[in-house]
């Protein structure tokens, strides 16, 4: 058994602006009611039109403003629009709890207290010295814990406050108007929370404010308000509980189910998120540690487990009630005896899945064990978790101490000391998808915003920073740390506290204040921008600027303009600005003498900073000058391997494009192109054929009523073509002696320039003879290369062949060796 889910062209086109922009600001409105934004605990808005990787970075987003608490704050944020405050008028409203049982509404768009209520009802709010686990928590009092929850049809907010009154701590349900803060007499509030249980063994208990604390976020489903209990830190006398109340009238409690009646422990406590539900109105809740699990022996101590209740109505009060539904891990003993709750996480109800299991939902814990369940059948106990669906362990050597979120067929999970997981659901099958570069730190659920399927965005708080990341690639958006000075949280998070993301804002509670991050207010050029001037002169028009509001496209009058150029040596009259009554500020600009592209900074304090470019162009051509391609040496008859450039500068030395410079060669050089236009760079190129001679040869460049430039350009002989004997050829002499002239070859390329460096080498063709030089001999700078012979020792006539490598051909000698 168990329970339930200026001018006319610019005020037209400010006009049309403001327009969009109130537009995109309506389709934001969206309620955030409960804890991770639905029953199902998926952490996702969906409706959020207004945040988008694009414009969630440093330069556009930050910190917007803070609202004072009087305490820490647990529970998660909760937003309504379009609220009628009594007397204020119409507000978009935030609602705050904290631990000295306050309660708060805050104008959402600019943090300004709208109502404060106090729910100690003539007591305090209970304190270290009123609990038996005194301070362990890390806080002083334990007033309003879990995250409440808002019925928009009533105007209803359900919140559970933990006070001590005449000296008993107490527990109690209140049901608040959201316009006002006052009780809801009408619907019963407030009541003080009771409740007991009997167990088939007989136990009685009974529900005992000192050592229950209400950490789950609170659920309304069908006229139903179900909270959840467990114990206070220290597991001293207290046992996990689910209450169930008419939401139409709070007095009536519909039933009260108890997690482990004859053990105790076994706590309802999920990190402060709420307790989840299907469509068909099925509870899923996880629960702690207990001495022992014996529900296998016939017990009721459902301890690390996750149980399925069905909706009212349910037995009578004091009846054994059983869950309707259950799975326990196999280890179960392993966890209980280790602190490795299963309630560190809540269950995530999945929406329909492909596949042969369409009902699921997902459960893990401290153990980073995750529990993909079928809703229809939990599996309840069997060895090696062989009978659920999936089960899989996460990366890092920390624990899961938050719920994970769902979006777009993912599943987003938030270890402490681990990267961020994402899985994508494939007919009802998790499978890794990525995970973030970045290791990090905490215990606080992830949130995610997103339009529709699209611009989705996971927010998170690590260590002391609130980070985004693209829900897609998961890479990092934002964090508070890239500008510490503005977005610094400027007081730690209370443990497991959870940011909600609604009305294109971020809203985070810590221990001393709500803090609120979003769209910066925006700076946008109105008019001024692309324009081109030359050097040292002023733009034509002035550069205006636009200052709004992004949510509102309320113009901001008052705001400091500061221009720059980043130092590029441009002037501005004035260098700063305050933006007028229509929101807009000017300057004049004078570009520097530097020739170029600027751009443009636009910024003010706490504001999205705007650029524009502008272009300085040169004055008239001054001078020619040799930029590059001289000095260089090639083949005769070649074309050289780069190009000759001239370029074209003003007074100033900037680039002029536009001019044409003509080109010529001597001694038979071939310039190609004659004449060529210079680039935007100032300049112009063309290629040399070097002549079939060596020698200097100078490229003149010239333009009319400019310096000319040589380019001075050596060519050189080619490659060895051939090798010529030019002197020694058909001598004679006694064998062993040296034949009287050397031999004597000149080495040419193709057009006949001599070769220096070239390598001959002299042979006999094995006939015995030697030479006086070892081989090969280099040729001198006019192509000539010699050697000496000496003649075999016997009489015969000696072919020497002279060679050089790539030669087409060899001189021969032909030398005689006789007796005489």
């Amino acid at each position: 058994m168990g329970f339930a889910v200026s001018s006319m062209i610019y005020r037209f086109v400010l006009l049309l602006f403001l327009s969009a922009v109130l537009s995109n600001n309506a389709l934001g409105q969206v309620s955030f009611l409960t804890n991770h934004g639905d029953n199902l605990r998926s952490g996702a808005n969906t409706n959020e039109t207004l945040l988008t990787p694009n414009n969630v970075n440093k330069n556009s987003f930050g910190h917007l403003f803070s609202a004072p608490v009087d305490y820490q704050v647990l529970a998660q944020p909760l937003y309504v629009p379009q609220v009628n405050i009594p007397g204020q008028g119409t507000h978009n409203v935030v609602y705050v709890v904290t631990q000295a049982d306050s309660v708060y509404a805050f104008d959402a768009d600019n943090g300004a207290q709208l109502w404060y209520a106090n729910m100690t009802m003539g007591g305090k709010p209970a304190s270290g010295k009123n609990l038996p686990c005194g301070t362990g928590g890390g806080f002083f009092q334990e007033g309003i814990v879990g995250t409440p929850v808002i019925d928009p049809t009533t105007n209803t907010i359900y919140l559970v406050a933990k006070s001590v009154i005449n000296g008993t701590v107490t527990h109690y349900l209140h049901a608040l108007d959201i316009t006002t803060g006052n009780e809801q007499t009408s619907l019963g509030s407030p009541v003080l929370i009771a409740a007991s249980s009997t167990s088939i063994k007989g136990t009685v208990t009974k529900f005992s404010s000192l050592f229950q604390k209400n950490r789950p976020g609170l659920l309304l489903l069908n006229g139903v308000v179900y909270l959840g209990f467990g114990s206070n830190g220290c597991n001293g006398h207290n046992t996990g509980w689910v209450l169930a109340y008419n939401a139409a009238n709070v007095q009536q409690q519909l039933g009260a189910f108890n997690t482990s009646p004859d053990i105790g422990l076994t706590s309802i406590w999920q990190t402060g998120n709420g307790l989840a539900a299907d469509e068909s109105g099925n509870l899923f809740i996880t629960t702690a540690e207990s001495t022992d699990y014996d529900v296998p022996n016939g017990g009721q101590s459902y301890s690390n487990s996750i149980l399925k209740i069905t909706p009212p109505p349910w037995n009578a009060q004091n009846n054994p009630d059983e869950p309707a539904d259950y799975f326990t891990p196999w280890n179960v003993a392993y966890l209980n005896s280790w602190d490795l709750d299963v309630s560190s996480v809540g269950a995530l109800v999945l929406p329909d899945q492909d596949g042969p299991y369409p009902h699921e939902v997902i459960a893990s814990g401290k153990s980073m064990a995750v529990y993909v369940l079928d809703r229809d059948n939990l599996g309840m106990y069997a060895a090696n978790d062989s009978q659920i669906i999936q089960e899989f362990t996460l990366n890092g050597p920390g624990q899961l101490m938050c719920s994970p979120a769902y979006w777009n067929g993912r599943v987003y999970f938030y270890p402490n000391a681990a990267p961020l997981q994402v899985f994508q659901v494939s007919n009802g099958t998790l499978i890794p998808f990525g995970q973030t570069t970045q290791q990090l730190v905490g215990s606080h659920s992830p949130s995610i915003s997103a339009n529709g399927n699209s611009n989705g965005i996971v927010w998170l708080y690590s260590g002391t920073v609130l980070e985004a990341f693209d829900a897609n690639s998961l890479s990092l958006l934002y964090t508070t740390g890239q500008n510490l000075s503005r977005d610094k949280m400027p007081h730690p998070l209370a443990h497991f506290a959870t940011q909600t993301v609604a009305n294109g804002k971020v809203y985070i509670a810590t221990v001393a204040s709500l803090e609120t991050y979003g769209l910066l207010p925006d700076l946008s050029i109105s008019s001024g921008n692309n324009q081109s001037a030359p050097i040292m002169s002023a733009l034509a028009a002035p550069l205006t600027v636009l200052a709004s509001d992004p949510y509102s496209g309320t113009l901001q009058s008052g705001v400091t303009v500061t221009f720059s150029d980043g130092g590029k040596g441009g002037s501005f009259n004035p260098a700063s600005a305050v933006t007028g009554p229509n929101g807009l500020a000017s300057t004049t600009y004078t570009v520097s003498q530097k020739a170029g592209t600027y751009t443009i900074t636009i910024s003010a304090a706490n504001y999205a900073s705007a650029t524009a470019t502008e272009i300085a162009t040169p004055l008239a051509a001054t001078k020619l000058v040799a930029y590059a391609g001289a000095k260089q040496t090639g083949a005769a008859g070649s074309t050289l391997p780069n190009p000759i450039v001239a370029q074209t500068r003003d007074a100033y030395n900037n680039p002029v494009p536009g001019v044409t410079i003509t080109f010529s060669a001597n001694l038979g050089g071939i310039v190609s192109p004659a004449s060529a236009v210079t680039n935007a760079q100032g300049m112009a190129n063309t290629s040399l054929q070097l002549p079939r001679t060596t020698g200097t040869v100078t490229v003149t460049a010239t333009s009319a009523g400019l310096n000319r430039q040589l380019f001075k350009e050596n060519s050189v002989a080619g490659p060895a073509a051939s090798v010529t004997a030019t002197d020694g050829n058909n001598q004679s002499g006694q064998p062993g002696t040296t034949l009287p002239q050397s031999l004597t070859v000149v080495v040419a390329d193709q057009y006949g320039n001599p070769v220096s460096n070239a390598a001959v080498t002299f042979s006999d063709n094995g006939a015995g003879g030697s030479f006086s030089n070892s081989n090969p001999v280099s040729t001198n700078n006019s192509g000539v290369a010699t050697q000496n012979y000496t003649l075999p020792s016997s009489t015969e006539t000696i072919t020497i062949t002279a060679s050089v490598p790539g030669a087409s051909s060899s001189a021969t000698f032909t030398e005689t060796s006789i007796t005489q």
